[in-house]
């Protein structure tokens, strides 16, 4: 009975409403069945001998020279306590451990020559770094010895801009605090949402650029299509709508414990820890459980999806902007407890409404399958194809599947690869521009992929290319950047977007 029970926690239903749907993203690409079929017998056979010195060339070599101590294959069907599965697991540890040694082995070489060749470099390339750049994976000693003076000349030489700092602050990249021209963009943002019938294509154009910290609650509300335009009507509505989510809170939430919601529920309590875990504001319980609430009302309102690992995610920027009306210093460090229970009921309502606004537009890309991120990442190797066709040869000539780093992209639109106060800026172009999260988001991705073509040009075996592109250094962007990177998407949204067939091979 016991074992029955272990067994039926493992199991997942896709037909119930609020059901978790399985995500396979950029840390856990799609596995190819001829590799699992007779992965475990294969395994089996590998002895403790020196592993190939040579690096995986491509995706099947990488497969092949890569050690699993555990099966891959349907958890009913194996009997963990067998002496052949404990056998299994041995020799394949094993191997793998043979491995592990040798790699960190020929790794303890590469300090030296290190600091060889970077004191050849002269001293008025060398920048300072900050303690944050130890999270900088990519930037590690195997691209320094490359090209050592290359990376040296290309760092910008600005502010250091600590990981989670100045989540909110309107110029992350060093700029003055507020120029005259920002004053005037400011003051004409109070002219517009002040105005009887704010002109919502007119407050667009000007949110295109970004959106002034100052006014950026207000507007975002406005843009999503939450508030009502005209001002008299803006009071009443958010009072309704507030008062509405708690009404649900109170049908619903106590569902939780209930057997068809518990998968559900438990899901979303797990992944909520995981969400921004280097920032502190949410770490704090009671912001946990805001983003609990929030999650699981939602899901449950929305069965055709339910609840997707990813959705998390897109709750942060709402929340974090909708804090920052009440709250004038950087928002990451706040203690959310100094607030009063109406201005948290305030921030958890208005979140939820407005994440639900966005989700309406992408639901596709969470039911079943998953289609509409299927699509997009079909659209993105079409369009690298027509506009970089060096970086998407080199892609197939290493086996490296769109699929296995753009899933992450779309799925959580590319909040896993920027820092959080870059997202907050790009959003301001998203609920600006028609379609933003649905359809300008692709050619974000197409610019965001082609900026670091030199680098992935430089990856010559499919880990490397793997380990870059799931790890790209984006730590210390700011405004700037984002500027740079949504002009170029803009250009490319301009020439392919009505033109299917420019450009086509």
């Amino acid at each position: 009975m016991a074992a029955e029970n272990s067994k039926q926690f493992w199991k997942r239903s896709a037909k119930l409403p609020g059901s978790i749907q399985p995500v396979y993203g950029a840390q856990h690409p799609p596995l190819d069945p001829r590799l699992t079929k007779n992965f475990i017998k294969e395994r089996s056979k590998v002895s403790t001998v020196p592993l190939k010195n040579k690096k995986a060339s491509s995706f099947h070599e990488f497969a092949r020279n890569t050690s699993d101590a555990w099966d891959i294959g349907d958890d009913e069907e194996e009997d963990f306590s067998s002496p052949s599965f404990q056998t299994l697991n041995s020799k394949v540890a094993l191997a793998t451990a043979a491995q592990v040694l040798e790699n960190h082995s020929k790794l303890r070489v590469k300090p030296e020559r290190s600091q060889s060749t970077t004191s050849e470099v002269p001293a008025s390339y060398k920048v300072i770094k900050s303690s944050s750049d130890a999270q900088l994976s990519r930037n590690s000693s195997d691209t320094c010895l490359r090209n050592p003076l290359h990376k040296q000349q290309s760092l910008p030489l600005r502010p250091i801009i600590p990981l989670v700092a100045r989540i909110s602050d309107q110029n992350a990249s060093g700029a003055p605090p507020m120029t005259v021209r920002e004053k005037t963009r400011l003051e004409k943002f109070r002219q517009l949402l002040s105005s009887h019938n704010t002109d919502l294509d007119e407050l667009r154009k000007c949110s295109w650029p970004g959106v002034p910290r100052e006014v950026r609650p207000v507007t975002w509300r406005l843009l999503s299509g939450y508030l009502p335009a005209n001002t008299e009507r803006r009071k009443l509505t958010l009072q309704r709508k507030r008062e509405e989510y708690f009404g649900f809170i109170e049908q619903y939430y106590d569902s939780r414990n209930e057997e068809h919601h518990q998968d559900t529920y438990r899901q979303i309590h797990i992944d909520i820890p995981r969400t921004n875990p280097l920032i502190p504001l949410f770490q704090q319980p009671l912001v946990q459980e805001i983003f609990e609430r929030i999650l699981f009302i939602w899901a449950i309102r929305h069965p055709a999806s339910g609840y997707v690992q990813g959705i998390n995610d897109l709750v942060t920027p709402f929340f974090v902007v909708f804090l920052s009306e009440y709250v004038e210093e950087d928002v990451e460090n706040f203690d959310v407890t100094n607030l009063s229970q109406d201005m948290l009921r305030s921030i958890e309502a208005d979140s939820f409404w407005c994440m639900s606004k966005l989700l309406d537009g992408i639901q596709d890309n969470y039911t079943f399958a998953q289609p509409g991120i299927q699509k997009k990442v079909k659209a993105l190797e079409e369009l690298v194809s027509r506009i970089d066709e060096q970086v998407h040869n080199h892609f197939r000539r290493y086996e490296v599947e769109y699929l296995q780093f753009a899933f992450r992209w779309m799925n959580n639109l590319l909040m896993r690869e920027l820092p959080l106060r870059c997202t907050i800026r790009l959003w301001d172009t998203y609920q600006s521009e028609p379609e933003g999260f649905s359809h300008f988001h692709l050619y974000v991705c197409a610019a965001f992929l082609i900026k670091w073509r030199k680098e992935i040009l430089d990856e010559e075996d499919f880990q490397g290319l793997l380990m870059l592109l799931q790890n790209l250094p984006t730590i210390h962007w700011g405004n700037e950047e984002i500027g740079l990177l949504l002009a170029e998407a803009y250009r490319l949204k301009y020439m392919f977007a009505d033109a299917p067939n420019h450009y086509r091979r």
